[in-house]
């Protein structure tokens, strides 16, 4: 993994730029590894017999990322909205292989 020189040591913003977008393409190969732990999300399901959405878990999820952006000083619900959106793209993922759609 790219290591990033923190933001405060960026000389101007061509390197700056540069940070973000080192950054975009780690937060992009992070979430193809979550899809991978969705794909076997499907597998373990199917097998349980389990529905693709279990709303006790998305409550969880939901609480766990708000949690974790409190205590990295982000706004809770900015990242409560990514997460809803992200857990939504996993739930209908797993449902159209689950042949719930």
């Amino acid at each position: 993994m790219t290591k990033l020189t923190p933001a405060r040591d960026c000389a101007d913003m061509a390197e700056l730029r540069r940070q973000i977008d080192d950054l975009d393409q780690m937060l992009v190969e992070l979430l193809a590894t979550r899809a991978g732990y969705i794909d076997r999300a499907v597998e373990l399901k199917s097998q349980n017999g389990w529905p693709a959405r279990i709303p006790a878990r998305v409550d969880e999820v939901i609480e766990n990322a708000r949690a974790k952006a409190d205590e990295a000083g982000l706004d809770p619900d900015l990242i409560e909205g990514l997460w809803r959106q992200l857990v939504e793209w996993s739930i209908a993922r797993e449902a159209r292989v689950i042949h719930e759609v």
